[in-house]
Order: structure tokens, then sequence, then C-alpha cells
């Protein structure tokens, strides 16, 4: 079942073997993308679908230093090599919008502040351009603000389909800021965007229907992350939430919606994949340590339609290849993760033929 065709929107992907976005900090100071992505992407255009690393709506939301942006013509100009590359090898490509909200820090980002729906900051330290310094309590966004980002979503997938790509995923994960709307722990607020779970989601919901406005539901992906608690995230009822947005999810005609099944830090625990299977009725994407036997057999019970692998596929290149050969594969170097240069980013082994 893993490379068996699959029907995702306006995309038809020749496997279920997607490649989950992965940040990877090869940008530069600019959030400019380059060539040496252009060769990464390139390498691993065998995945059934690329989704890219977390890639910037406006200015000044840096939370990675180097990552890169889709804000500017020079960088739509830059992202147009990287789509080439991968549609040259037959590979279907969409980019992840993202804006960090409080995740971002001023030293990253000219002095600008960064926002959230409440002013509460992320627990502990993130690394400047001048050490470890505390995270910054974010400004409370007002509705205008609010409205304004919403506009700035639709706007960078806009320039995503300008940039030749087969369409976005919109970030609602990982404690940035679609998700810090989304969970009563970092959401306090008491307007129409706060309190239920109607409310909380009032943002999604918007960027959504602005996104699909802009370049057709059949080319947007979403991703959402119940139970993460990275950057200080958590939330009463992770479940009850997850059941409530797959629901309400299916009135927007997606592409898919890629879930997030644990918590990277194991502070919360609960079975989102079964209540979103329950609720959901288009494409779910499972992703989260999932083993190639363990995909197979979640596709064979139906209890997804694919999977996304991150790491199996920054070290391997050529991963479908490799597992449906039965081969090893390769270990990745964590040191190299976030580095600048080709170390750890383009230059893992493609398999050798026999």
């Amino acid at each position: 079942m893993l490379f068996t065709p699959l029907k995702v929107g306006a995309f038809s992907l020749s496997n279920r073997m997607l490649m989950a976005p992965l940040t990877r900090a090869r940008s530069d100071l600019a959030h400019m993308p380059n060539d040496l992505m252009a060769e990464y992407y390139g390498q691993r255009a065998s995945a059934g679908l690329i989704v890219t690393e977390c890639t910037m709506i406006a200015p000044d939301t840096s939370a990675f230093v180097t990552e890169p942006g889709i804000y500017s013509p020079e960088q739509v100009k830059a992202w147009k090599k990287i789509t080439d590359a991968v549609h040259a090898k037959g590979g279907k490509i969409v980019m992840q919008i993202w804006h960090a909200g409080r995740a971002a820090h001023p030293l990253l980002n000219h002095g600008v502040g960064n926002v959230a729906p409440s002013a509460i900051a992320v627990d502990g330290d993130i690394q400047t351009p001048s050490g470890k310094v505390a995270h910054a309590v974010p400004h409370a966004l007002t509705t205008a603000e609010i409205s304004a980002l919403v506009h700035a979503f639709a706007e960078a997938a806009k320039h995503a389909i300008a940039a030749g790509f087969d369409g976005v995923e919109v970030h609602g994960a990982n404690g940035y800021l679609i998700d810090q709307f989304l969970r009563d722990g970092s959401n306090q607020r008491t307007d129409m965007y706060g309190g239920t779970m109607e409310n909380r989601a009032r943002f999604l919901f918007e960027v959504l229907t602005a996104v699909c406005a802009a370049i057709g539901s059949d080319r947007v992906g979403l991703r959402l992350s119940p139970l993460n608690s990275f950057n200080s995230m958590i939330d009463s009822d992770p479940v009850g939430l997850i059941a409530f947005l797959a629901e309400r999810l299916n009135d927007f005609n997606l592409a898919y919606l890629h879930l997030m099944r644990a918590d990277f830090l194991q502070q919360q625990s609960g079975n989102v994949m079964t209540v979103a299977r329950a609720h959901y009725k288009g494409v779910l994407i499972g992703n989260m340590g999932y083993s190639s036997d363990e995909a197979q057999a979640a596709i064979l019970d139906k209890k997804l339609d694919a999977v996304a692998f991150g790491t199996g596929f920054l070290a391997n290149p050529d991963l479908p290849k490799r597992v449906r050969a039965g081969a090893d594969l390769n270990v990745p170097d964590q040191a190299t993760f976030y580095t600048p240069g080709a170390k750890g980013y383009t230059d893992y082994p493609m398999m050798q033929a026999e």
C-alpha cells in the first residue's frame, strides 16, 4: 500500500511515503532560498509529496535565524529554482506557510516584537545571534492585526503558487501562531478569538477560508499537533479539540489533513489519530515515528491514507527505493540538522545499484 498511487486534492501522488516538513536552516540572514536547497529537495523528489520546511509569510517573524521566507519577489524567484528541480524529477512539492507568533524573538527580527493571541511567553531560552536569551513576552494581537495576518497567509499562498509549488500546507502545529490560538494553555483571550473551541479555532478557519479562496481548497493542506507540548504548549482537552477540528474541517474540502500523533516531550497523550479518522472524511496523513512496516499496516487497515516521514527522508534521499528493496537506511546526523552548508544536508549517500 505504501507504493500505490493516491489522489490528494489537485495532486496525484505516485506513492504514500510523504516527506514531512523539516527545519534545516540553510537559508541566509535575509531568508533567501538558494541553490543548495534546490539540490536537497531535488534529491528527495521520489517522495509521494514533499512538504517544505516552515516558511515565513512575513518579514521580522523569524524563530530560527536562517529559515526561508515567501514574502518578497526575490524569494519567489529563488523558490522557483527549487520547485523546478523537484518537478524535473517527477516530484510534487507543497510549501508549508508559517507564522512563528510568540516563538519569534526581537533579537532575530530587527527589534520587532513578537505577537500571540495572549501576552504569555514561551518558557525557557531561544538561540539568537547574541547567544541564548529568555523568550520574549509577546504582544497580544488586536482584532485588526489578526485580520491583517489572515491576509498575509493568503498572499503567501499566492506567492507559493507563483513560485511553482503544487500547493501549500498551512502550519497549525508545534506551538506556532495558529496553534497558539487553538490551545487554551496559550490562548487566554476573552473576545471572539478566545474561550470556546469554536472561538479559539476562529483564526485557523479564517486563514483556511482566505487561503482556499486564494489558490483553491484542493491545493491546501493543514498540519495539526493537538498533543505536542513543544514551545510550552498545553491544552485541557486535546482529544476533544481534534474531534471538533476534524469534524469542522470537512467543510473546507482540503487536499489533506496532516496530523502529528504524539508529543515530542511526552507531557500529553491520547489517541488522536483514531478520533481524527472517525470525524474527518478527507485524506488523513499520519506523522511522528512511524516505521515503514507500521505505516504499511496503518494504510492497509484504512487508519490512514498516507504517512509523512521526517528524519527518514532527511538521511535517505531515496527513502522509498530503500524501503521497497528492504535495504539498510542511513543514520541521521543530529549534529548537522541546523548547521550551514552541505554536510549532513546534501551529502547523504544514495543506495548503491545492485
